[in-house]
């Protein structure tokens, strides 16, 4: 799987990405967030819809204020992980603009103004359901066959899928929804570069997480084994600083395979089904 690198963005400058719409990227960089998470500014008739506050920061905010004059018409969030919606609270304080997410958010201290649901249109973005990542995971859908893929869809890496709240049989089966709109020309996401050859992606990144699934049966293959065990055998040149989080994929990935039949968990001990 080949993955996008990009250098180091400016800080506090929207960079266009596609027409009216810019991207700032948050000062969090990190192991999980590459550069930052990616604050979208989409341009409309009555001001500026931004996606993905990111996190709590008050340079991230003064940037997004200055960047849209302020004229902030709404606020829309993908997902309630800490490194997209912390700084929404603030956000929504000094704009005064309704907040748009997912209607049962997975973090209820992020309750959105509007619930959506599937298919649910703002300003001309369509929510699609993606879980996966995470259960309250939308996607956004737009003209010009423009996807906000947000950490679903990540160019410089892929998604942690961490149960309980993320699954990896609604990663694949959202992943599956993605490649059903053939329509579709460039992804924006939640960290990273934009995608302009979205659907070859999205079919590599089933290409690895499948390969991911036959590396753990071979694995299991020669005796039962934890899933911390499988992680320094699958992941053994990543970053020990992953390897909790690789750990998390690997149990998301072990759970897929019990439903399918293929894996069976005695305690936190895995067998070959």
């Amino acid at each position: 799987m080949s993955f996008l690198t990009e250098p180091e963005p400016p800080r506090g400058v929207p960079m266009p990405v596609a027409p009216g719409i810019s991207r700032i990227v948050a000062p969090n960089p990190g192991p999980m967030t590459y550069r930052g998470t990616n604050t979208y500014l989409i341009e409309g008739d009555d001001g500026f819809s931004v996606l993905d506050p990111g996190p709590e920061s008050a340079v991230h905010l003064q940037a997004v204020l200055a960047a849209t004059g302020g004229r902030v018409a709404r606020i829309l969030f993908s997902h309630s992980h800490a490194d997209h919606v912390d700084g929404l609270p603030a956000m929504k304080a000094a704009t005064g603009a309704k907040v748009y997410g997912w209607h049962t958010p997975q973090d209820d201290r992020f309750e959105p103004d509007i619930g959506l649901s599937e298919g649910d249109v703002v300003a001309g973005w369509t929510a699609l359901h993606t879980p996966g990542h995470a259960a309250d995971h939308i996607c956004f859908a737009g003209p010009g066959g423009v996807v906000f893929s947000a950490d679903h869809v990540m160019s410089w890496s892929t998604s942690v899928v961490s149960p309980p709240n993320g699954n990896m049989t609604h990663y694949f089966e959202s992943l599956r929804k993605l490649l059903a709109r053939p329509d579709d020309t460039m992804y924006l996401p939640g960290h990273g570069p934009p995608i302009t050859r979205p659907h070859a992606f999205v079919r590599g990144l089933l290409v690895h997480r499948t390969q991911r699934e036959d590396a753990i049966l071979a694995c299991l293959a020669t005796g039962p084994k934890t899933p911390g065990e499988m992680v320094l055998v699958l992941y053994a040149q990543v970053d020990p600083r992953l390897h909790r989080m690789a750990e998390r994929s690997v149990v998301a990935h072990l759970e897929k395979l019990r439903d399918e039949g293929r894996a069976r968990a005695e305690g936190d001990i895995w067998r070959r089904g």
